[in-house]
């Protein structure tokens, strides 16, 4: 329970910072980090168990059939990237109340920051592969709002559809490679993966679960080719970069590498993919970062080269490499988010992020610059702080591979070459920002110090780059020990945290990249000449121009298929039908099964007949609308007849009640419509018509031969078995739709309502001539309202409602029910509206159809929530037989409540559809309709 509540309370504490935003902007920040708080008091009671090695998982069945459960697990990994997204959140959450301006909406600010904690929370903690790809997404589109938080920025709005449109396609790769595990392992669950990796790497299917899998780690850690998004994600507040850069968004890429290292690792294709992907993204991002003017553009190359050294010893394809992986995760986390808090005070107390004007900065903000060194350096590699004991490790383990043979060598050199880069992007960022001369041209002059508690949050993140670097063993060592054994499922390799191992060759290389790194930036003007020599690609501009594209293509595709004619998305349909079913039938050798044909009577055959002939009336009266609405009209007779004809009372009085109310509703709508339908089909189209209308035809009828002459089991036994005493009733149809599936009818209802609803809220108000003359150029009868019809539907509605009442009580046991005894009931009110007209109806039908329908839904819903309360399924029925005197024995069931919920619908949203039409004001130019 713990777990789900660690998950749960940033979700749940989003509402916090909203309400309290009018108590002003330290009550807000207040709100905001109570909920993380909480959560990271209730980690951290974890501590213990997970620094043992124990494992928790809690199990919460919800989708068996699909593999979807709500799985949560905590390890020594999860532990660690939860404790990284809570603690480092809860220092951002501190430093954002003094970054943002009194003009940001700072409510809306934590709110979105507060959904993407809890996002990445549920990634981190799911045992559920499925459960965790749904926060991954989640993950995706709160990041897209933080990143577009400044919504007024063309640059914040481009930034964020690019950063969402290449992790969203990442996330579309990697749930084609999660189902692709599903099905090869048969489980969504970590625990099951993970032990199945031996299974997965010998399926032929390996590869391309490989490669989807990549995908999704791939964009969402920003590694090449898929890093340009990244830089243009700075546009968002330096709050979010921070809390992005360092411990979540890009971070939730290499966490899944580390969590399915055990199910995916040790193969050629995994070093060769990842590594490779990895080395590439960690040379760019290291030159990159050199060439930014940018002081965030340079930490988000730098941010980028970091993952990749993180990628490439997850490549390397060996224990002790994950091992510095795990670590340089942890390392990263600590000095980037100080790195950019204090970027983010520069551009706060300057006005700018421009390298080339913020000059001399130790002069006006001594302490911001000694933490904002002590970061850098950490990031450099120099001894004594964390940065360089991981990046010894990875030179390390760059030295102890032979997986490139005799080139094996090319792949220590190139990481030394990248770390002198590091030293060098480092170095210009201490050397151009806090010395190198004044400041130019400031939009904010002079710069101070920030207020005091802004600096706090970097304070502790720089004293713990100092405090790991110096005694990693007492500080990090547990910690490192615990995410090791969560990620290689206990099977822990030895390492040493000591701060010296003697001279040696990874020593050596460390020096090299020092040496290098300063080379690199002594000689940065002939380097920036040769950088500016470079063809300049904006990537962004890129980017837009492929969507542009993208969708220009998508129009032409569009135009070319969706060119407005019905009947030709009908022809195209029926004919990709008639093609798929006749390909399936193909392989029999006969049509004709082993079953006998039902045979046929003269009763059977005179109303085939007859609807064989009325269809073909239907088509060839089609023109004169009132004519073929009548022939039409025996079609649905003759269904219902059908229907009675072969034991299907149920279906028969539906069918009736539906037609009825159907031909009600053409009828009305016909009284806007021309009386004839114009000729527009070309003679070569209707012959197209009448041949595809044939051959489907044709191929209905074979199919239903061809499927009613073979054997076929039926679920009907089952149901006429266990309909009484499953659900108390004799009508096996009712019980089906109120019991049985009584779900299904709460869906149905649900969306009758919305149509309701929705047919409603479009006839309102609407304007339409209303015709004056019929097709004969006769005037319409003056009376509206006939005598004959008026005492008709005055007689009637008693008794129609009577017979509904009947219907709708007797249908648990006999043909009824609350459908067939709602369109009843509609008909007869709808008649009355016919007779009499809208306000002499409605004066004396003072009901709301919008209420009956709420109330319909909340009686249905209400009826499957009590037997949830009583610990069975929900919408199961109970029935129980009562006695009393005079009346005699009777029967009582729920399943009568959630039917009365179906009725009330049922006339709700019909009257809703069929009484506004009535409504349909006359148009102001009360044109002629003929």
């Amino acid at each position: 329970m713990a777990l789900a509540l660690i998950i749960a309370l940033p979700f749940l504490g989003i509402f916090l910072p909203l309400l309290l935003e009018r108590f002003g902007r330290s009550a807000c920040a207040f709100g905001a980090g109570l909920a993380p708080l909480a959560a990271l008091v209730l980690l951290l009671t974890k501590r213990a168990d997970v620094f043992s090695g124990q494992t928790e998982i809690i199990h919460y069945t919800w989708l068996p059939q699909l593999g979807l459960n709500l799985s949560l697990r905590l390890d020594g990994l999860g532990f660690l990237f939860a404790l990284l997204i809570l603690g480092i959140g809860l220092l951002v959450i501190l430093y954002a109340r003094y970054y943002l301006s009194k003009k940001d909406p700072m409510g809306r600010f934590y709110g979105f920051f507060l959904l993407f904690m809890g996002a990445m929370l549920g990634v981190v903690l799911s045992e559920n592969l499925l459960l965790m790809l749904m926060f991954w997404e989640l993950t995706s589109l709160s990041s897209f709002l933080l990143i577009g938080y400044w919504n007024h920025r063309a640059d914040a709005r481009q930034g964020a559809r690019m950063a969402l449109a290449v992790t969203g396609g990442g996330g579309l790769a990697l749930l084609a490679g999660i189902l692709l595990i599903g099905y090869i392992v048969g489980s969504f669950e970590l625990s099951t993966v993970l032990a199945s990796g031996d299974l997965i790497r010998a399926n032929a299917l390996y590869p391309l679960t490989l490669i989807l899998i990549l995908l999704g780690v791939f964009t969402k850690s920003a590694q090449f080719p898929f890093h340009f998004w990244l830089p243009q994600a700075m546009a968002a507040p330096t709050p979010v970069s921070a809390f992005l850069h360092s411990a979540t968004m890009v971070k939730a890429g290499v966490f899944l590498l580390a969590r399915l290292y055990p199910a995916l690792a040790e193969s050629e294709w995994w070093f060769y993919l990842v590594s490779m992907t990895g080395l590439a993204t960690l040379l760019l991002g290291a030159v990159m970062a050199l060439f930014q003017h940018d002081l965030k553009g340079l930490l988000a190359y730098s941010t980028i080269s970091h993952l990749g050294l993180i990628t490439l010893l997850f490549g390397l394809d060996s224990r002790l490499a994950a091992v510095a992986a795990i670590f340089h995760i942890i390392n990263h986390a600590t000095f980037k988010a100080s790195l950019f808090m204090a970027a983010g005070i520069i551009d706060h107390e300057t006005g700018t992020r421009d390298m080339r004007r913020i000059n001399g900065m130790w002069k006006y903000m001594p302490h911001t610059a000694a933490l904002a060194m002590v970061a850098s350096l950490a990031m450099a590699g120099v001894p004594l702080l964390n940065g360089f004991l991981s990046k010894e490790m990875f030179f390390a383990e760059t030295l102890d591979q032979h997986l490139l043979g005799s080139f094996y060598w090319t792949i220590p050199a190139a990481a030394t070459l990248a770390g002198a880069f590091s030293v060098a992007y480092s170095l210009r960022f201490v050397h151009d920002v806090f010395f190198n001369g004044e400041p130019v041209d400031l939009p904010k002059y002079p710069p101070h110090e920030p207020a005091r508690y802004m600096k706090i949050p970097v304070e502790i993140l720089v004293l713990l780059c100092l405090l790991v670097g110096m005694l990693p063993a007492f500080t990090v060592g547990p910690l490192l020990a615990a995410a090791v054994s969560g990620t290689l499922n206990g099977n822990v390799p030895e390492y040493s945290l000591s701060i010296w191992h003697g001279f040696n060759l990874p020593l050596a290389m460390s020096f090299a990249a020092l040496i290098g790194g300063i080379l690199i930036y002594s000689l940065r003007k002939w380097a920036f000449r040769w950088y500016e020599g470079l063809p300049t690609v904006d990537s962004l501009e890129v980017f837009e121009r492929v969507m542009g594209g993208l969708a220009l293509g998508a129009r032409h595709l569009t135009c070319l298929l969706d060119n407005g004619s019905l009947q030709r998305y009908v022809a195209l349909m029926l004919i990709s039908t008639l093609v798929l079913v006749v390909y399936a039938l193909t392989p029999l050798q006969t049509l004709h099964g082993p079953v006998a044909l039902t045979p046929l009577d003269a009763i059977t055959v005179l109303g085939m007949v007859i609807l064989a002939l009325t269809s073909l009336l239907t088509v060839l009266f089609h023109r004169q609308r009132l004519v073929a609405l009548m022939v039409l009209s025996v079609v649905g007779l003759m269904v219902a007849l059908g229907f009675a004809r072969y034991s299907a009372p149920d279906l028969a009085l539906t069918q009736l009640s539906v037609e009825v109310v159907t031909i009600i509703l053409l009828i009305l709508a016909l009284f806007f419509m021309p009386d004839r339908t114009p000729a527009e089909s070309s003679s070569l189209r209707a012959f197209r018509d009448f041949v595809l209308a044939a051959g489907c035809g044709t191929m209905v009828a074979l199919l239903a031969y061809t499927v009613l002459t073979r054997p076929y089991d039926s679920i009907a036994s089952y149901f006429l078995e266990n309909s009484v005493s499953g659900g108390g009733g004799t009508n096996v149809v009712n019980v089906i739709l109120v019991d049985f599936r009584g779900f299904d009818t709460l869906g149905e209802i649900a969306v009758l309502a919305i149509a309701g609803v929705g047919i409603y809220s479009l006839l309102s108000g609407l304007r339409l001539p209303h015709p004056i003359r019929d097709a004969g150029g006769r005037l319409w009868s003056l009376d509206k309202h006939p005598m004959v019809l008026d005492a008709l539907a005055r007689a009637l509605l008693p008794m129609a409602l009577l017979i509904s009442a009947f219907i709708f009580l007797r249908g648990h046991n006999l043909p009824g029910g609350g459908f067939i005894a709602g369109l009843i009931t509609a008909v007869a009110l709808i008649l009355q509206y016919i007779a009499h007209g809208v306000s002499w109806a409605q004066a004396r039908q003072p009901l709301s159809y919008h209420s009956l329908c709420g109330a319909g839904l909340l009686i249905a819903g209400a009826t499957g929530l009590g037997s949830l309360l009583l610990g069975y399924p929900f919408l199961t029925s109970a029935f129980d037989h009562f006695h009393l005197p005079l009346i005699g024995e009777f029967e009582l069931a729920t399943a009568m409540l959630f039917d009365l919920g179906v009725y009330l619908v049922v006339v709700g949203a019909t009257l809703l559809i069929l009484s506004n039409i009535g409504q349909v004001r006359q148009d102001d130019s009360n044109r002629e309709v003929v």
